[in-house]
């Protein structure tokens, strides 16, 4: 797909079905340009990062440039330079996670843990992706043991697959957590829509 045939099927979105159609069509089915005529290489590098977390390989997604070859919001070319954006949408997961946080922000709020500015503007900058059922865990505060070590563990593993490291190539890989894949096409449908918003003027 170009980004004019998708520029095209973006203004053919009438309805809110359409939106899902569109969102499931060409953001979560198939392989992406990154992948192209590789499939298997695609499994496999689902599969390494499924297997890391614990979770089924379906559960895996390519999203942004690297899917279109071309950003779906920007319209820049997906170059060397680019990233390999990766959702991961996995309730039991995301649950992980969440008990954390919410035990997190009691203790901020009885004021046993105590936020530096910085701290503090870091930690609204995760709840505001949070609260709309998605996390960026590279995000997480790193002034609890517990925090740390995860944001840790996260990075690592995604640098262990990244810059030749895995059937990607010669990229940098990042990824989100999604509640599940409901949420997933939730946010980027919302994305969608502010997209055509800012395309008809």
């Amino acid at each position: 797909m170009t980004k004019e045939e998708y520029k095209q099927e973006l203004f053919r979105i009438n309805t809110d079905y359409d939106k899902t159609v569109f969102i499931q069509k060409y953001y979560f089915d198939g392989s992406p340009y990154i992948f192209w005529e590789r499939d298997g290489e695609y499994y496999h590098f689902k599969k390494r990062i499924a297997d890391n977390f614990e979770i089924e390989y379906t559960n895996i997604n390519i999203v942004g440039s690297a899917r279109f070859g071309f950003s779906p919001y920007k319209f820049t070319d997906f170059t060397f330079d680019s990233d390999i954006d990766v959702a991961i949408y996995n309730e039991s997961l995301f649950d992980k996670f969440f008990d954390l946080i919410s035990d997190y922000a009691y203790l901020i709020k009885s004021r046993v843990i105590l936020l530096r500015k910085n701290q503090y503007n870091q930690y609204i900058k995760f709840i505001k992706y949070f609260s709309t059922g998605w996390m960026r865990p590279d995000l997480l505060p790193v002034n609890t043991t517990e925090f740390k070590r995860l944001r840790e563990e996260w990075d690592d593993f995604f640098k262990s697959i990244s810059y030749g490291n895995s059937e990607v190539g010669n990229y940098k890989v990042k990824a989100g957590l999604f509640k599940s894949q409901y949420y997933a096409e939730k946010y980027y449908k919302y994305s969608v829509e502010q997209l055509i918003k800012r395309l008809k003027g």
